[in-house]
């Protein structure tokens, strides 16, 4: 069975920390650099926030900010609102291409997303429980609700354009899995249509339509985002350069240069400040 998200988290891995669990009833802002993910189990909240129009959410529902997005809460119902929140992390941030291609916000009613249930379930009981290590299998549980709601945004298919679409599309999705798995393979226009069983100018004109750019684009973001992912792990360029399909240490600067504005030595000194 294909799984389309498989190397996609290995290569970004999903990362949530609770920060909340339980009987909110304030006014709270959310203004760290990361994302979030809130599940309004009962009650009813006001949403403002400057990336979106304002709201009140009135039902048990899931609110996904995938990058950082400064939102503020107010519990509207005399502090009868149940809420659980984390912040959370889609690794490597704006180079991760979920974060590119999603929203700045998604909401889904929890019975729209009936496949979270036995996970909500059990996250709550972690989080409001007083057993030994329950921070850490809260932390891991929300980790799961957001790997669930991901696969949920694919299968009904109610993204257009972006990753997910593409990861949608039952013949793009083999190509972009191939290249999420393989990204050193020798990959060219001829054979990403192959994967996806497709003539070159059809999948050339599908892919762009779908996921928003050329197929040699998203391969060469993806080739860096993933050198991106290994330099943090220590390797050397000229290593990383050959496990990311280029050549040699000029073209994965190059290629640096082209998406990130420096070379990957400027970009790694970066992210040590």
């Amino acid at each position: 069975m294909l799984d389309r998200l498989a190397a996609l988290l290995r290569h970004y891995p999903v990362e949530a920390r609770l920060i909340h669990a339980g009987r909110f009833c304030r006014e709270q802002a959310y203004t760290e650099a990361t994302g979030y993910l809130h599940v309004l189990r009962a009650g009813s909240i006001h949403v403002r926030s400057d990336v979106h129009d304002s709201w009140t959410v009135s039902e048990p529902t899931l609110i996904f900010y995938p990058a950082q997005a400064r939102h503020v809460f107010v519990s509207t119902d005399d502090c009868h609102t149940d809420l659980f929140c984390a912040t959370v992390g889609l690794g490597q941030g704006e180079l991760n291409p979920l974060v590119r291609a999603l929203p700045r916000v998604i909401t889904r009613p929890l019975l729209a997303v009936p496949s979270i249930s036995a996970t909500l379930d059990l996250l709550i009981d972690e989080a409001t429980g007083a057993h030994c290590g329950w921070q850490a299998a809260a932390d891991r549980l929300f980790e799961i609700v957001l790997i669930q709601l991901l696969r949920h945004l694919m299968d009904e298919g109610q993204m257009h354009t972006g990753l997910l679409a593409g990861l949608s599309d039952p013949r793009l999705a083999k190509a972009i899995t191939a290249v999420h798995e393989s990204p050193a393979s020798p990959w060219g226009l001829e054979t990403m249509a192959s994967a996806a069983g497709m003539s070159r100018a059809r999948f050339a004109a599908h892919f762009h339509a779908v996921v928003g750019e050329p197929p040699g684009q998203f391969l060469s973001r993806w080739r860096t985002g993933v050198a991106c992912t290994l330099l943090r792990r220590g390797k050397p360029v000229s290593v990383v350069a050959n496990e990311v399909g280029y050549g040699s240490a000029t073209a994965l600067g190059r290629a640096f240069r082209a998406h990130l504005a420096c070379s990957p030595r400027e970009w790694l000194g970066r992210q040590r400040v």
